[in-house]
Formats: C-alpha cells, sequence, structure tokens
C-alpha cells in the first residue's frame, strides 16, 4: 500500500460509542465498526490510520458530544474537521438512515469537498461561552417562573390594577397578597420562591461575568459595541460569546449569512424569487441581534445612558457607531415610508447592524482600550 496517500476517515459519534468508516485515496470505502470513546480506544483507532498513510484527515459531525474529540484528535497532528450536520449533502430518495450509513457518507463527502466546517472555538472561549449562556438560561427561568405566577393569579380571578411589569409597586402589591386558602397560599408562596432564587441566581451569574470579561481576550470588542444604540452589556457580551472570533469572517456578508438574516432565494433561469430570511446559524445571537435593531426604529439621538458608555472608548469607535446610528434609523424611516411591515423593517435594518458590528469589533480589537473602562 503507498503510504503517501491521503486517508479519509469518518466519524458518527455518540456518548458511548464511535461507528468508523475510512477510505484510501480513490479506493472504496471501507468499515471499521464501532469503538469505545475512551482515550484508549481513540489513540487504537489513531494508530491504526497511521499506519495505512502519512496523510490522515478526520470528519464528524458537530453534536451534543462538543469539541473534546476534536481537540484530542487536533494535538495528535491529525486534520480533523467538524461539520454542520444540515449542510451534509443528502439524496431526495435516501429513506434508510444508521450509523454506518453516516460514516460512509461523511468519508465519502470529505474526499469530494462538500462539507462545510462549523467554527471550533478555543477552551477559554467556550467556557466563557458556557458562562453566558448559564446567565442567558437563568433569565429565561426567571421569565417563565414570572409569567407562571401571573397565570396562577389570573385563574383565581386575581388582577393587579395597575401596570404588572414587575416595578417597585407591582413587586410590592405581590408581596403583600395573601390568599384566604391554606393550600392555595402555599402554591403562591413556592411561586413567589422561585422567582426569588431564580433572581439571586441571576444576579451571581451576572456578577461573575463581569468579573470575567475583563480577562476575556474579546474585552475590547466588549466596550467597543457598547458604543452604539440598543447594544449594552448584555448584547455585547451574549453576542461574542456565540459569535467568536470574527476575523474568521472575511467580509460582513459571510456574518450576515452565518446569523441567518439574509433573504432565502429560489431562482432559475431569469425569475429570481426572495422570500424571509434563511434564519441559519446561531439562533440566540440573531435574537440579540434584531432585539438590539429594534431601537433604531426612532430618530438618531446619543442618550445619557450611551453617553456613559462612550466613557474610554477611542473616538474612531465612537465615531463609526454614530455613522451607524444615523444610517440605520434612516434606512428604517424609507423602509417606513414605502409601507413595509414593521418586523420586515426592523429585520432589514439588523441585517446592516451586523455589518457594523463587525466593523466595531475588528476595530476595537485593534485599537488600545484600557481595562479600566468599563461603561454599562
Amino acid at each position: 500500500m503507498e503510504h503517501d496517500s491521503t486517508v479519509y476517515v469518518g466519524l458518527d459519534v455518540h456518548k458511548e460509542s464511535i461507528t468508523a468508516a475510512y477510505a484510501v485515496g480513490i479506493g472504496e470505502v471501507e468499515l471499521l465498526g464501532k469503538i469505545g470513546t475512551s482515550k484508549t480506544d481513540i489513540d487504537r483507532l489513531c494508530q491504526r490510520m497511521q499506519s495505512k498513510a502519512k496523510h490522515v484527515r478526520i470528519v464528524y459531525e458537530a453534536g451534543p458530544c462538543g469539541y473534546g474529540l476534536y481537540r484530542q484528535l487536533v494535538q495528535k497532528g491529525f486534520d480533523c474537521m467538524v461539520c454542520a450536520p444540515s449542510l451534509i449533502p443528502k439524496k431526495p430518495g435516501e429513506r434508510v438512515k444508521t450509523d454506518r450509513r453516516d460514516a460512509v457518507k461523511l468519508v465519502r463527502s470529505l474526499r469530494a469537498g462538500d462539507l462545510s466546517p462549523v467554527y471550533v472555538p478555543g477552551v477559554e472561549d467556550e467556557a466563557f461561552r458556557d458562562l453566558a449562556r448559564a446567565w442567558a438560561a437563568a433569565k429565561t427561568d426567571l421569565k417563565h417562573a414570572r409569567q407562571r405566577l401571573k397565570s396562577f393569579l389570573l385563574s383565581h380571578g386575581v388582577r393587579y390594577t395597575g401596570s404588572a411589569n414587575w416595578g417597585p409597586a407591582h413587586r410590592r402589591w405581590i408581596s403583600t397578597f395573601a390568599f384566604p386558602n391554606h393550600w392555595q397560599q402555599l402554591a403562591f408562596d413556592e411561586c413567589r420562591r422561585t422567582i426569588e432564587d431564580r433572581l439571586a441566581q441571576c444576579d451571581r451569574l451576572e456578577a461573575a461575568l463581569r468579573e470575567a470579561v475583563v480577562n476575556w481576550r474579546f474585552y475590547p470588542a466588549v466596550l467597543g459595541l457598547q458604543a452604539m444604540r440598543g447594544i449594552q452589556f448584555t448584547t455585547a457580551v451574549g453576542m461574542l460569546a456565540e459569535l467568536g472570533d470574527l476575523s474568521r469572517f472575511e467580509h460582513p456578508r459571510q456574518l450576515m449569512a452565518w446569523l441567518g438574516v439574509t433573504p432565502s432565494e429560489h431562482s432559475s433561469g431569469d425569475r429570481r424569487r426572495q422570500g424571509s430570511i434563511t434564519k441559519n446559524g446561531n439562533s440566540y445571537a440573531r435574537k440579540l441581534l434584531v432585539e438590539a435593531a429594534w431601537s433604531y426604529r426612532y430618530p438618531a439621538r446619543v442618550s445619557p445612558d450611551i453617553q456613559r458608555r462612550h466613557e474610554g472608548i477611542p473616538k474612531p469607535i465612537i465615531d463609526r457607531a454614530w455613522d451607524a446610528q444615523l444610517r440605520l434609523c434612516r434606512r428604517y424611516r424609507k423602509l417606513a415610508a414605502r409601507g413595509k411591515n414593521v418586523n420586515t423593517g426592523v429585520v432589514a435594518v439588523a441585517r446592516e447592524l451586523s455589518a457594523f458590528i463587525w466593523d466595531i469589533s475588528r476595530l476595537a480589537m485593534s485599537l488600545a482600550i484600557p481595562k479600566d473602562a468599563r461603561p454599562g
């Protein structure tokens, strides 16, 4: 066997087992069967593949098992790819799916160059992203706990006469309200206790996040993004934790496509048809982007809150943020004047906002922002 050929290896990774297949050069694909997921099993597989050729390329699908296997293989010097499952080519008539077929398909697609890799964050970036996601999950749990309490009160005909927005007056009213029935009061107290627990959890995670972000390598980008309208600490940290290194996008259109805010298209011949946005990529980052875009419905202005976030930020970033505000506010007005739906206009603004995020993030990383500048 020639040792200068390339070995293509496809791994169908699960929690307890890995199904492997390989092909040497343009030869037939062969199955290795199932192996374990321990370090010894992976080492044995690597040794077996190295005996067949000098160059080994390995691929497996992104999934719940994370990137531990990727880092283990890269550390051994292998060319490894984690591919996007939704972009793996699939024949229209395929109705049988097994681990063996998936491993074979990965080998053939890798050899043909038909796979799209996903971004694998560094160990520190992934750890910070886990902390940011824990904070976001706690916020969601708090929202659901409040909704459950409101639903509980409504089901018993209890209505707050003011604005039930969880402001000071609303919280005082909830703390003093009491049911005449002991069992109902017990259920009500448990709902209140859940909200208090979630509030304490959010405070702990937010404090940890604000302390950790100062030592994060993307901290200058976090500061730079907060110079923009609609992007506060929550949005800046959450978005950068999901996006990672923005330098991997050579053009802002690539970031727009990754966020899924580009229009879908089905064109043929001389006919061009565009539909709604593709909604590909990271849904949480897209949600934060669209939420930030809603603030550009109003005339451009620098509020006192934005002025506080400008403290310590280099002037080129502030000027670029103001250019973004002028352009995006004008963009929304033009769309509204043409009779566009509000949601459609906001998503169009969000698409252009992602380009400014790309530009300001790269600018902030290239400039020296002191760490004692802590806006927001």
